[in-house]
């Protein structure tokens, strides 16, 4: 039997959880419709050692230096010789088992569908109830932890902008898709559980990273993206929403990293005017109409 999919994973010197996601894809990866790649983006906690003595037909590439998530991202895809790839984070397994069966289904149903954003619950314990009534929905976007790719719509677009380093290039992508005619579909009965703690999280020492790069990502997407009348209204909207939140709620050291993100743009100036694709104002129109991305925090029972 030829391989169907690739898993393809990133990871950086976060070893127990990769082990952790590896056990539980044990399955598939023993599947003969399977092939798994894994990029070490300059680990310094033996990872690829690692993988080489326990895992060996998983296919390890490395970064000696770190290159970020995105950079790893498209190295990964660019080595996909299957009819799809399953982009998991390294924190993330499947609890719907077997998935492969509704998702080649879906694919081979809907061939305007170029990639499959699955149901992820955010959270280290899984839920009680695992079976979703939702609906088969086309939507806006994806998240990067766990999504399907069809390999032909991915080649039809620019790959993943590395230049963002992290944030936003599932939304760059989203944008390119919808460009080309592609669909993103909601496929809610494949679950995955992103093993994250999301109050933690906030408490952690790259919280104000994080902001910086979420805050830049959005504005690199706007200026890349939306049609240009719309773009100062939404932009000084989106910098007083967040000066509003945070600064003037007390979080004052907020301030300097929203500014830093404001300088980023400034920086990229020149990246963002030489890959911009901008949505004419009825395509822009008919993707606001679109069905928001879909992720699931907490059970709804």
């Amino acid at each position: 039997m030829s391989k169907k999919f690739t898993i393809i994973i990133t990871t950086k010197n976060r070893l127990i959880e990769l082990k952790f996601t590896l056990k539980k894809i044990a399955s598939l990866l023993a599947s003969e419709e399977f092939a798994c790649i894994i990029c070490d983006d300059g680990s310094s906690d033996d990872t690829a050692a690692f993988l080489q003595a326990e895992y060996p037909d998983i296919k390890c590439i490395q970064n000696k230096k770190s290159r970020g998530l995105i950079y790893s991202r498209n190295r990964l895809m660019h080595l996909v010789t299957t009819e799809f790839a399953i982009s998991l984070d390294d924190d993330a397994h499947f609890i719907t088992e077997p998935p492969q069966g509704s998702i080649a289904k879906h694919f081979d149903q809907n061939p305007v569908c170029g990639l499959i954003a699955l149901r992820v619950f955010w959270g280290q314990e899984i839920p009680n109830e695992i079976i979703s009534n939702e609906k088969i929905s086309r939507v806006k976007g994806f998240v990067g932890c766990a999504h399907v790719w069809r390999m032909k719509a991915w080649y039809s677009i620019p790959q993943y902008p590395s230049w963002f380093v992290f944030y936003g290039e599932e939304d760059f992508a989203a944008y390119q898709l919808f460009k080309k005619g592609w669909e993103i579909h909601y496929l809610p009965e494949v679950l995955v559980n992103h093993r994250v703690n999301i109050k933690e999280r906030k408490k952690g020492k790259d919280y104000y990273v994080r902001i910086r790069r979420s805050l830049r990502s959005g504005w690199y997407l706007m200026l890349l993206f939306y049609p240009k009348k719309v773009i100062p209204k939404m932009f000084l909207y989106t910098l007083w929403v967040q000066i509003k939140n945070k600064p003037f709620k007390g979080d004052i050291l907020s301030l300097f990293y929203i500014f830093r993100a404001l300088l980023d743009v400034l920086i990229n100036i020149n990246k963002i005017i030489r890959d911009k694709n901008r949505l004419s104002m009825k395509e822009y129109l008919e993707f606001k109409k679109l069905n928001d991305t879909n992720i699931y925090w907490k059970p709804k029972n």
